[in-house]
Parts: structure tokens; C-alpha cells; sequence
């Protein structure tokens, strides 16, 4: 069979109406400022995430309807949360939040698991106009205090638990922070010097609340991305985004009143904010959050018993769900499956057919970044899918292939199939307004009116955009993106490490993994005791999803004669491939 064969949609592969189904009149008859008017306005007259993915439902009459149904391995049955009760614990939070002196503006970081808590701090903290950023609770102590720390932070929400593992002992390095509130993950409650117990003031507070005036420039979500050079970088995401959240939800998940959905990211990531939390309560639908990672026969159950109609995931978990064998999938049907999507990474086309053959849908890619904060170019229900292509820009985008001229402006490129770097006009309501203070950074990815992402692609002649690759050496694995330099920041903290080059190596399941090289300090030799250790060093220190798996050990790292070390060079040697220009490479490396 020929994966690259076209999977056309007939009317037997659309189970429900899709929401999406003349793409150009969809395209041209396109506004932002109606669905701003879908969505309604708010009785302050301004425009508030948290507003209008919960007390607007409750308004409407839909309070009764559930909200979240959260999952758990040997704990209690699954809880379900409605709309009215969201609203209320929310508004609790807010309240919480006031009691401290946190106001407008304010930075709220919350490190935790997929717990009820997680979902609450950060409605509630948006109604409070705070500006909220969620991490990945799998992150070491080095990576959350260097977040916090460029973030400014003065509210941290997490477990007693993680604040011991992780927090306790780097707390005086994070001199902005000043209330830390505690979730005992043992259902009782906290008492650890210097914090407060979170369960305890969600009681006494009130839930009669009244939303802090925010408008759609208004900063709402702090989500950090990383880079090849310096240290991650803070995307600035207003309380406009709510207009592309919804919209995509309609356009490239195609989510329907009666849907029961799961996207299985987890918010400390950009996807499972905009994704697993705001847009599925955009649009007023169930979302099922599971608290478990990865494992096949629990997914399967969980798709089966829960009813779920549309499933939003990564290239990195299809690749495992393949890799258990179909029989694992075969055991269930999924009767009431009538969508899959995916995001993170390309998609390759087994996976794409995969889906069609053993669980009886294609799956379908689509692209976004942190910047974009939300879908921009998707394979959406009502339309064929090319196996490995991203699919076509949704309505509200305006994509192009472009190469930078020396003057920094983009210069179209009309011919398809020729490669360029992906751009996107600017003005969508979910892109990023900035760079946390770096002006200069920020200003780097516009020429014009084009947003400059980074990625290299193709259009096709029928207006489909195919990936290529990264235009620097940002490394992506399991859908996180990764930065060599934090990894290797943190590897040079070892007293045993002179240098350190971090590439990202193929890997069939992850997409990439972290491979160290790493050159000694006088005194130490290369042993397989010293390579256990560094990688232990770099868990310790960046958590398992961001470490290094592999360290091979080098004499010298290739450099350039100004210093950089030559991550490019590095990775052509590791995987054969051509080395390319090295007429900078510092003589004797």
C-alpha cells in the first residue's frame, strides 16, 4: 500500500454534520470581529477568558451541564465538576487570591498534576486579571525556578508534595515569590512553614465574586517556549486568544454541543491549556481529564467507557498506542469515536492510515506554536487528508512560503513545492504580543506583516502545507520542545564538565531525544560510572522529559572560531549525514 495515497472523505466518514465543509466560502465569508459577537458580550462590557469559558454557560442556563470528568488509577470514582460548580470554585479562588493582596496583573505559576485544583487556580486566577502560567510538574527544580524567576512570580499553587521535591530547597532563589499555596495530595491538609493551606482557604472563602475588569489586550497567559541560545522564552498571550481558542474549536476539532472530549496534554504545556481546558469550555461541551500518563490499555478503556466522541493527542502517544500491537485496540470498539486529532510534531503517514485501519478514523495532523497560541493550519473533518502534510490554513489565516531577504524583509514564494520558511500574516487574536522583556527578540520574528515562524515547509499546488524542519536546533520530543543551551547549562554545573553540545537524535516513538556530548575537566576520565552519574545529574536538575537520554564523551566539541560550539556539526557526525560548510570551524576541532 502507497502511504502517500490521498484518504478522501466520503459522507459514510462523517458521522455528524462537520462544522467546516465549504472551505473557501468559509474562508472569504471569515470574521473576527463575528465571532467576537458569537460569543457575546460580558455585562462590564470587556472581555475575560474565564468569563466566557464558564459564568457565560451558567448564564445561558447550562450550569447543570459537566464541565470536567477527572480520572484517576485506584482512587476515588471519577469526579465529575459542572459549570456551576466550576464557576464557584473559581470565584473562590479569585477571592482567595484578593484576600492576599494579589491583584491585577499579578504572575500566578501553578506546578501540578491533572488535578481539579490545577484547572480552578487558573480560571480563577484569570478572573482575578491575573496573568497565569502553568507548568509541566514533571520539570526539576532548575527549570521551574528559572521560569518563576523571569516571570516575576508571586503566587506559586502546587502539591505538598512537589514543593518538597522540587521547591523547598531552591525557595530563596525565587525572591519574587511570596505566597505559595499548598494541595495536599492526600486529601487532608498542609502545614509547612511558609506556605498556606489551599483547601483550607478555598472554604472560608466566599463564592459571590465579580470579575476583574480585563480587556482583550489585557495579558492572561504566561506560556514559555525555548530556544537554541539564552534561557526559555515567556510568550505573552492576551484574553483576545478566547476568539481563536473558539474558533478553532469549531474549525479544526469540529466540537459539537453532546461532545464528550479528550485531549490528553497536560496544561503545563501550551496544547493542554488552549486545548484540554479553554476552548473545549468555549464551546460548552465535557471534556474528560485523565490524571494517569500513558499507557495503552487504560487509553483504550478510557475511550471506550467514557464515551468519547472527540480525541485530541500527540504523534508521540500514537507512535506508543502503535507500538502495543492492534490487538490491544481491537478488544474495544469505539462506537461513539468520531474524530481524532493530533499536534506536537509531524505526523508520519503510517500513523495517519493506522487510525483508519485499527481504530476506524484517519487522524488528523495539524500545526501551531506556543507564539500562535492556538490551530493554524489543520486537516479538518469534512476534507481529504494527504498523509503527512499539516493540511490547509483555517479561516482567520493567512499562510505563506517566504525567505528572508538581507534587508529583513519576506519575500513571497509563489511556486509550489518550493521550500521556504513558514509565515503567517499577523493580526490573529491568539498571537503572541511579546516576548517577556525582550523587545528585541520579539522584534526578530516579524518582517512586515509576516510572522517568521522558524519552520521550514512547502505548499503543495492544492494549498496544502507540508513540513520540513526546524530553521534552528530547537529539539522535539514527545511534542515538548526542548532547548540545547538549558541542557546544557545545566550539565556544565557539573564539577566534571568542561563543555557541553545537546543535539535532538530520531527516535521512533518520542520523535527526538536528547543526546549529550560533553568534553572533561582536568582530573576526570570518561567511565560508564561517570556517564550514569551526569545522567542522573541532568534528571536531578531538568526534570526526565527535558535530560539528556544518551552522554557520549569528546576530547574537544566542534567550534566556531568566535566560540559557538557547532551543535549542527555535532549532529551530521552522530547520523551520518553530510557536514556541510565548516569554514568557520575552529582549527584542530
Amino acid at each position: 500500500m502507497d502511504l502517500s495515497t490521498i484518504i478522501h472523505k466520503t459522507a459514510a466518514d462523517l458521522r455528524v454534520a462537520p462544522n467546516f465543509s465549504d472551505y473557501e466560502a468559509e474562508r472569504h465569508g471569515f470574521s473576527w470581529d463575528a465571532i467576537r459577537r458569537t460569543l457575546g458580550a460580558q455585562p462590564d462590557g470587556g472581555l475575560n477568558i474565564a468569563w466566557q469559558a464558564v459564568d457565560r454557560h451558567v448564564e445561558s442556563g447550562a450550569g447543570d451541564k459537566v464541565a470536567f470528568r477527572f480520572l484517576s488509577r485506584g482512587g476515588p470514582a471519577a469526579r465529575a465538576v459542572t459549570y456551576a460548580q466550576l464557576a464557584s470554585l473559581t470565584n473562590r479562588f479569585c477571592n482567595v487570591l484578593r484576600e492576599l493582596g494579589v491583584g491585577k496583573g499579578d504572575r500566578i505559576f501553578i506546578l501540578a498534576g491533572r488535578i481539579p485544583e490545577l484547572y480552578t487556580a487558573l480560571l480563577g486566577g484569570l478572573k482575578n486579571g491575573c496573568v497565569v502560567s502553568p507548568l509541566f510538574s514533571a520539570f526539576g527544580p532548575e527549570p521551574i525556578a528559572t521560569r518563576l524567576n523571569l516571570g516575576k512570580g508571586s503566587v506559586l499553587v502546587t502539591t505538598d508534595q512537589l514543593f518538597m521535591r522540587k521547591v523547598a530547597a531552591w525557595r530563596d532563589r525565587m525572591p519574587s515569590l511570596k505566597h505559595i499555596l499548598l494541595v495536599a495530595e492526600d486529601g487532608g491538609s498542609t502545614a509547612i512553614p511558609g506556605t498556606l493551606d489551599l483547601a483550607a482557604m478555598m472554604r472560608s472563602a466566599t463564592d459571590a465574586c465579580q470579575i476583574t475588569p480585563t480587556t482583550s489586550e489585557d495579558m492572561a497567559l504566561l506560556h514559555f517556549t525555548s530556544g537554541t541560545t539564552g534561557t526559555p522564552k515567556g510568550a505573552v498571550h492576551v484574553h483576545g486568544a478566547a476568539l481563536t481558542h473558539w474558533a478553532t474549536g469549531r474549525y479544526a476539532l469540529d466540537l459539537h454541543a453532546d461532545d464528550i472530549y479528550w485531549c490528553t496534554a497536560d496544561p503545563g504545556w501550551v496544547t493542554g491549556t488552549s486545548y484540554g481546558a479553554i476552548a473545549p469550555l468555549l464551546h460548552g461541551i465535557t471534556s474528560i481529564v485523565d490524571l494517569e500518563e500513558f499507557d495503552a490499555q487504560r487509553w483504550y478503556g478510557i475511550l471506550h467507557d467514557e464515551g468519547v466522541t472527540v480525541w485530541y493527542t500527540a504523534p508521540t502517544a500514537i507512535r506508543m498506542l502503535m507500538k502495543a500491537g492492534t490487538e490491544a485496540a481491537r478488544v474495544r470498539a469505539f462506537r461513539r469515536l468520531r474524530f481524532i486529532a493530533s499536534v506536537g510534531e509531524p505526523l508520519n503517514p503510517e500513523a495517519v492510515w493506522w487510525g483508519k485501519n485499527v481504530l476506524g478514523l484517519p487522524i488528523h495532523d495539524n500545526w501551531w506554536q506556543t507564539e500562535t497560541g492556538g490551530i493554524m493550519i489543520a486537516n479538518t473533518p469534512a476534507f481529504d487528508i494527504k498523509p503527512g502534510s499539516m493540511g490547509r490554513p483555517l479561516p482567520g489565516v493567512d499562510a505563506a512560503i517566504v525567505r528572508r531577504n538581507e534587508d529583513g524583509r519576506a519575500e513571497l514564494i509563489d511556486s509550489p513545492g518550493t521550500e521556504g520558511e513558514l509565515a503567517l500574516r499577523s493580526g490573529w487574536p491568539s498571537m503572541f504580543r511579546a516576548y517577556l522583556n525582550e523587545e528585541a527578540r520579539y522584534r526578530k520574528c516579524f518582517a512586515h506583516e509576516w510572522y517568521l515562524t522558524g519552520d521550514l515547509a512547502r505548499r503543495d499546488t492544492d494549498g496544502y502545507y507540508w513540513f520540513v524542519g526546524r530553521t534552528d536546533d530547537v529539539i522535539k520530543s514527545s511534542g515538548h520542545l526542548i532547548g540545547p543551551f538549558e541542557v546544557e547549562s545545566a550539565l556544565m554545573e557539573h564539577p566534571a564538565v568542561a563543555e557541553a553540545g545537546v543535539i535532538g537524535k530520531p527516535d521512533p516513538v518520542a520523535g527526538e531525544v536528547v543526546k549529550a556530548f560533553v568534553s572533561l575537566n582536568k582530573g576526570f576520565e570518561p567511565s560508564e560510572a561517570l556517564r550514569l552519574e551526569l545522567l542522573g545529574h541532568g534528571r536531578s536538575r531538568l526534570g526526565a522529559s527535558v535530560a539528556p537520554k544518551d552522554i557520549a564523551f569528546l576530547a574537544e566539541l566542534p567550534r566556531t572560531r568566535s566560540g559557538k560550539i557547532m551543535r549542527r556539526l555535532l549532529k551530521a557526525r552522530e547520523l551520518g549525514l553530510p557536514e556541510g560548510d565548516t569554514s568557520t570551524l575552529e582549527t584542530g576541532s
